[in-house]
């Protein structure tokens, strides 16, 4: 089975990246940055998340990247299906931290439970089938909606969502062009997906 051992986010300034991303979040080597001046507008079409055990976590991880410089588009809050927020890197990454628990249930942690990269694409049906003819399991579909692969243990996940889905549940304009920023590494071979995501068949650390 295929499965993303990492990404690579493309920043302007990598030396800046890194220190937010380790004074925000401390993913370690599942999130690598490089140097880029591809140009991009608006909304790159993914987003990355990080799923959490309960609403302090939330609140601590996106109190320290709000610290290190991110903006919020969406505040914390409950909702239907948990608690969470989105917040934009300055490198332009945007991050949605959330946990499906209303309440705390433990001891207070900065554990993240996952990360998941959720792409924004024009046909999710299409892009679907794209990836399990390249090795993909699929662990939830949701018809035309959404769709999430299955992901060994310390992988990076990989969800799909129709682009303007994508865009609304971010808080953000669905409207954008040019680069898409990212580069998925994995230990399958390198190809490029119908919506012009890039994977690469390198370990991230192996790019840096």
């Amino acid at each position: 089975m295929a499965a993303i051992e990492g990404v690579t986010l493309q920043v302007p300034d990598p030396k800046a990246a890194d220190v937010f991303y380790a004074n925000a979040f401390e993913l370690g080597p599942r999130v690598a940055v490089c140097a880029s001046d591809e140009p991009t507008t608006g909304f790159r079409g993914f987003t990355m998340s990080l799923v959490v055990s309960q609403p302090s976590t939330v609140d601590s991880l996106i109190g320290t990247a709000l610290e290190a410089g991110a903006t919020t588009l969406k505040p914390a809050k409950k909702g239907f299906w948990g608690y969470g927020g989105v917040v934009q890197a300055p490198d332009g990454t945007i991050w949605k931290v959330a946990t499906s628990t209303k309440k705390d249930i433990g001891p207070f942690t900065r554990q993240v439970d996952d990360i998941v990269l959720l792409l924004g694409v024009a046909n999710v049906k299409a892009s679907k089938q794209f990836y399990v003819d390249h090795g993909l399991a699929v662990a939830k579909s949701f018809g035309s909606k959404y769709v999430e692969f299955e992901a060994p243990a310390s992988a990076v996940k990989l969800a799909l969502y129709g682009r303007r889905a994508a865009a609304k549940d971010a808080g953000v304009s669905p409207e954008g062009s040019g680069s898409h920023r990212i580069v998925i590494g994995s230990d399958a071979a390198s190809f490029t997906d119908p919506d012009g995501f890039a994977w690469e068949a390198a370990r991230v650390q192996d790019r840096l």
